[in-house]
């Protein structure tokens, strides 16, 4: 698991970066990476155990030999931070979910208010609303949201590369790149982060001569 101090100046750059927002120039959307890493649709069945659990699911991703391997390991950890004990939060995030495949986003977000006011710390609440604006180009309150999963769970890779689009969409490759390195760290085998990576290590870094 990341330090706590390491969490700690995470949560404090992103309060740097988000009154940058409003003023920072919009660019289009990458069309290398167009959504933030999503739970796949069927996810395992897991215990109880869930610190534990995850803190050996995540060596079991760095170590994971292959893509495949990695995919499964990564269902698993997605399965661990959708968990809740909750019957209320659970039936209003699968009716937030319905709403979005239904195309009404508007009704996903209040249902999404109402799982993030009711249970402050479950994960999945703050991270299913950030990607939810981030849809919506609302990079402010996406922000915040990304804010709120990091300082719970700083190895979040599906919100460290939201932060990371979020910046490279704003201009901001530096933070991007920063953002991305840090998600490839926990997860090695996300799709299209690497080449980003690579991408705007020549842009900001330069190439090696």
């Amino acid at each position: 698991m990341f330090p706590v101090w390491l969490a700690a100046t995470l949560a404090a750059a992103l309060l740097v970066v988000a009154p940058d927002v409003a003023r920072a120039q919009r660019h289009p959307p990458s069309p290398e990476l167009k959504k933030p890493p999503e739970p796949p649709a069927k996810l395992p069945k897991l215990g109880a155990d869930r610190s534990r659990g995850l803190d050996f699911l995540f060596g079991a991703l760095k170590a994971a030999p292959d893509d495949a391997s990695a995919k499964h390991v990564e269902a698993r950890i997605w399965a661990l931070w959708a968990q809740t004990s909750s019957d209320t939060t659970a039936l209003l995030m699968a009716r937030s979910k319905a709403a979005l495949d239904a195309g009404n986003s508007e009704v996903a977000l209040k249902l999404l208010d109402s799982v993030v006011r009711l249970r402050p710390d479950y994960l999945e609440g703050w991270n299913r609303r950030a990607t939810l604006y981030y849809l919506q180009n609302d990079y402010d309150r996406s922000l915040h949201d990304i804010e709120q999963v990091l300082v719970r769970e700083p190895r979040h890779f599906g919100a460290l590369a939201g932060l990371g689009m979020i910046m490279q969409e704003l201009g901001d490759d530096k933070r991007a790149l920063d953002a991305f390195r840090k998600a490839l760290a926990i997860n090695p085998h996300l799709d299209k982060v690497p080449e980003l990576v690579k991408t705007l290590t020549e842009k900001v870094e330069g190439r090696d001569i």
